[in-house]
């Protein structure tokens, strides 16, 4: 391979790949034991072998903590759902996973579907930073937005402050639901969730292409498919 685009995605010597360990669906493992473990540190590690360098895992505890780093440099990879805001600094592939966005409410709650979320006196909780927070800050006209600093906080403060909605990523309110009893999630989804790989901004157009048709190739060979189904993650489709 060409020298050029080895230097830009590793200009330390080693693949730099942002892992946001508070996505359950990207960075976990249900079947391992090792850590960090999941179809992102999969993919990063897959790549770093095409470009024959090694990878460096800078771990972080949101995906607002994974943009910063691509769009400071301290990261060359990260592996974010894609958002208009979050792309000033930097560049998406297409899609290699799609998850869901869900509402979790008390058992009690009167809110019975997705629809009566939006409405004057609810209040939703949400991570900060997060592709939902970002969604939900557009599309919210009457709901009350509050924002915890990471999405593993979201059912915490909810219970704790007497919020009525928490939202976030099915499978993490899934994994809380069943960490507390009289919980139950909305039937359906708020939104798509579309994660795909990132790199900073700036850097050449050939780089560009090497790394979509990384994650196009990863989707068409089974890669990811084989990943998700080898951690066991659940709820979680492949990109079209």
């Amino acid at each position: 391979m060409d020298l050029s685009p080895i230097k830009e995605f590793a200009p330390t010597g080693s693949l730099r790949a942002a892992l946001n360990l508070g996505n359950p669906v990207l960075a976990r493992s249900h079947t391992v034991r090792e850590k960090p473990a999941g179809v992102s540190i999969d993919l990063a590690r897959a790549f770093a072998r095409e470009l024959g360098v090694g990878v460096t895992f800078v771990e972080f505890d949101t995906a607002a903590k994974s943009v910063d780093a691509l769009t400071s440099q301290q990261a060359d990879v990260g592996f974010i759902a894609i958002d208009p805001l979050r792309a000033a600094g930097i560049h998406f592939t297409p899609a290699y996973v799609q998850i869901e966005g869900c509402y979790l409410v008390v058992d009690d709650s009167p809110i019975r579907g997705n629809e009566e979320v939006d409405r004057a006196g609810v209040r939703v909780v949400v991570g900060a930073g997060s592709a939902y927070e970002l969604y939900l800050s557009r599309t919210l006209k009457n709901a009350e937005l509050v924002k915890v600093p990471t999405s593993e906080g979201v059912v915490d403060a909810m219970r704790e402050r007497g919020l009525q909605v928490a939202a976030g990523v099915k499978q993490q309110l899934q994994s809380d639901a069943r960490r507390f009893a009289g919980m139950r999630l909305l039937d359906g989804r708020f939104m798509v969730i579309h994660q795909a790989m990132a790199m900073p901004k700036g850097r050449s157009a050939e780089a560009m292409a090497l790394l979509d048709g990384f994650v196009t190739r990863m989707k068409s060979t089974g890669f990811v498919a084989d990943a998700l189904a080898r951690h066991g993650i659940e709820g979680a489709a492949v990109a079209p």
